[in-house]
């Protein structure tokens, strides 16, 4: 890390700074400018918190060199996380961009959720999503079958093959939820609920992470440290937008610069989800396409039966026809993209 002096720091105030970090093992460089004096310290961060060093004398600010996401860095790994499932479904890499697809919510029929599982199926999709603990803004709102939903889901996975990804919501239900899904999801909502990212990091299933709708790029990684550092290296990032000040046109702002930003700083995999990135049935295709151009290794897209029948993000959803149309064009130009190649070009 780099602390910048005070111009008027005197000698004691810069040796108490000194004295401090060599006290925790750090190698100090000093370069004593015309103006202000630099003290470059060369060690582990994580056994003093920069923050605490603005509070001694004579500081004037503290700079990090290193990013704070150690374990989710290309510093600490350069070669992608390339997550492989017993069917032999990979996300990561180089390899081929997987789709998930299926309804915002798991609901009371399971026809409904088979007729969206076998179409995916047909389409070359990989994954089913469906929500069976939903987070709702209001209380009214349908929160989900739980466990009848997740046995949908397996029901749904036995005849299809799909793999499934549903989300958790409390570090009470995860061993449930582990029972039932391939990847277990942590929603937006629950990207800072750091108990939970805990407890989804001493388990072995993969973890979809998706973005808090504030959260910046560093948080967001920040976030996957939590996970990481807690014993599972399993981790899927997963693009999905974030607050903007137009709601008129679209749910969210949808963050492709997001893709390769966290492909250059970090080694994990990183999907996009165009239905909660946009809101809009319309914009899925286009931001789909943007998102595998852009190096996503996968999507995530909401299809429903009857979207306006959906108990939930019905507005967001492709009806089954239109999903099949929209996976003929990405399926198109999937086989376009060249994938040899560590960007994706077309």
């Amino acid at each position: 890390m780099i602390i910048i002096m005070e111009p008027g720091a005197t000698k004691q105030q810069i040796d108490n700074v000194v004295e401090h970090l060599k006290s925790h093992g750090f190698r100090i460089n000093l370069n004593y400018g015309d103006v202000m004096t630099v003290i470059a310290a060369i060690g582990d961060k994580r056994l003093v918190q920069p923050h605490s060093l603005n509070s001694f004398e004579g500081v004037r600010e503290v700079k990090l060199i290193q990013e704070p996401f150690k374990l989710a860095s290309r510093e600490s790994q350069k070669e992608d996380t390339v997550i492989e499932f017993p069917n032999g479904v990979k996300i990561g890499g180089l390899e081929r961009p997987v789709i998930m697809a299926g309804p915002c919510s798991v609901e009371r029929e399971i026809d409904g959720l088979l007729e969206v599982a076998y179409a995916a199926k047909e389409m070359g999709c990989q994954i089913l999503r469906g929500g069976a603990f939903k987070p709702r803004t209001s209380p009214y709102d349908f929160q989900g079958m739980e466990e009848k939903g997740l046995q949908y889901l397996a029901e749904a996975r036995e005849k299809t093959g799909l793999l499934v990804v549903t989300e958790v919501m409390d570090t009470l239900d995860l061993p449930l939820v582990e029972d039932y899904a391939d990847i277990v999801q942590i929603g937006a909502r629950n990207m800072q609920n750091f108990k939970l990212l805990k407890a989804v990091g001493k388990y072995s299933k993969p973890v979809m992470l998706k973005r808090g709708p504030a959260a910046t790029i560093r948080e967001f990684l920040l976030a996957a440290e939590h996970i990481l550092y807690n014993g599972n290296p399993n981790v899927i990032l997963c693009e999905r937008g974030i607050k903007g000040f137009d709601s008129t046109y679209t749910r969210n702002t949808l963050d492709l610069a997001a893709v390769p930003i966290i492909k250059k700083y970090s080694h994990l995999p990183i999907i996009v989800d165009p239905s909660h990135g946009t809101g809009k049935r319309y914009l899925i295709e286009p931001m789909s396409k943007a998102a595998l151009v852009a190096g996503a290794h996968g999507i995530m897209m909401e299809v429903h039966h009857d979207p306006d029948r959906a108990y939930s993000d019905g507005a967001q959803s492709l009806n089954i026809e239109q999903f099949k149309k929209v996976m003929a064009s990405i399926n198109q130009l999937i086989g376009r993209i060249d994938y040899s190649n560590k960007h994706a070009v077309v």
